[in-house]
């Protein structure tokens, strides 16, 4: 990482967010010869050092890890890195790029200026011909409006901040959201012995392993991973919940019912805070058959694709409920069940409040084709969805900025064409 010892009145392009995404746009903007300079408002690791848990580990296996230029290169490529080797994976990355970021430094508005862009950052304003906004979906924590109805001595933390079981006071943990981080330190906290209250949602879920391989793998061969926004319709799959899985000790699947027989409550999604209890809607049942459905709907696919090509499997079978639920909690008593703590597992909010042009759609969601919106020289990246499954992650994030720096740069082509006409 090259931070310039100051700012530039001027840039080609100014990027937003020193995540994967905007550290992956910078290597194409250096590869096209275009100045630049990445703004990020904490650090370029922040997320991977700031808001994951001890117990972290990938869900997708190692080889998945495909940044441009940085494939990884380590002994276990179907192996699933845990937190530190993550963070050491990234800081590769950024030393390798090098890029020109210009840490703790937050944009504060982007607008229009003549033929390009103002950007008003905390550490003064340039402007722009092109900016590529690398922030992604994950701004601040959200947490539900009910929260703030709770008890008081009840501890109250969201993902971001969760660590460690050793963190949260002695007693009960409702654990609210059953998408993959929910179902992760669901079962973190499981396994220390801590009785678990799991307020389950609409997520899915998949098998870790299928008839001898990584389900990732079978996905690869069938073409998954290569699905586009535009094979399926446009934004139809930009929100779609993750599918709870682990990769934790070798990788395995998380089965909430199992964990129920275990001890762990399950509960539908929470409706409300009241009187000192969680209020829950009556579709518990309902989620747990949808995630298997899912997850059993997944390996039919793989089933498939096997009969198809004549490949030599051992044999699979559906998925058969260990645990049904008796009743459909209504509600939680929290001092009568010993409740101490709550993490919250419902998700962030993104943030746009910094973009002053008019590229959303009227739910607030940027309009764009693969990271390409509709005003000229402004492009999103790092997104869930934004063009293929693969989008967002490891594996194809650095495809994606390929993509939107080459459009750039074909774009910088394009404008000075005429003039150069003109001059000749």
């Amino acid at each position: 990482m090259t931070a310039p010892a100051s700012l530039a009145p001027h840039y080609g392009a100014v990027v937003v967010g020193g995540g994967q995404a905007g550290l992956s746009a910078s290597h194409y903007l250096s590869t096209h010869g275009i100045d630049h300079v990445v703004f990020e408002k904490n650090t370029v690791v922040h997320k991977w050092k700031d808001e994951r848990w001890d117990a972290f580990c990938l869900v997708t296996p190692n080889w998945q890890c495909q940044l441009p230029g940085h494939p990884y290169d380590g002994n276990d490529p179907h192996g699933f890195m845990v937190k530190d080797q993550i963070i050491a994976y990234v800081d590769g990355f950024v030393h390798k790029v090098a890029a020109p970021v210009v840490e703790h430094t937050a944009v504060i508005m982007i607008e229009r200026a003549g033929d390009g862009f103002r950007v008003t950052t905390t550490a003064g304003t340039v402007t722009a011909d092109a900016v590529i906004l690398a922030t992604s979906l994950y701004g601040a924590p959200f947490i539900p409006a009910a929260a703030a109805r709770l008890p008081e001595d009840i501890v109250q933390i969201h993902t971001a901040g969760y660590r460690n079981p050793g963190q949260l006071p002695d007693g009960a943990v409702v654990v609210v959201g059953s998408g993959q981080s929910g179902a992760q330190i669901a079962e973190d906290l499981h396994l220390a012995g801590r009785k678990v209250h799991m307020v389950t949602g609409n997520a899915p879920r998949c098998a870790r392993f299928y008839r001898g391989r990584d389900v990732v793998d079978w996905l690869w061969d069938v073409g998954q991973y290569e699905i586009t926004v535009a094979d399926d319709g446009m934004g139809k799959k930009r929100h779609d919940t993750n599918h709870y899985l682990t990769g934790r000790d070798g990788g395995r699947d998380i089965d909430l019912r199992a964990f129920a027989l275990q001890g762990m409550a399950l509960y539908g999604r929470l409706s409300g805070v009241a009187g000192g209890k969680m209020l829950f809607e009556q579709n518990l049942r309902a989620n747990l058959d949808n995630a298997d459905r899912v997850y059993n709907g997944i390996n039919a696919l793989i089933d498939r694709h096997i009969a198809a090509n004549g490949i030599d499997a051992p044999a699979g079978e559906p998925y058969r409920p260990v645990w049904e639920p008796e009743n459909e909690p209504a509600e939680l008593d929290l001092e009568a069940a010993g409740v101490s703590s709550i993490v919250w597992a419902t998700g962030f909010s993104a943030d746009w409040s910094f973009v002053g042009l008019p590229i959303f759609d009227g739910t607030g969601y940027p309009v764009h084709r693969h990271g390409v919106t509709d005003i000229p020289g402004v492009y999103v990246l790092g997104l869930p969805w934004l063009w293929t499954w693969g989008s967002g992650r490891f594996l194809s994030v650095g495809r994606d900025a390929e993509f939107v720096v080459s459009h750039l740069a074909a774009s910088r082509i394009e404008a000075t064409t005429p003039a150069l006409k003109r001059a000749g």
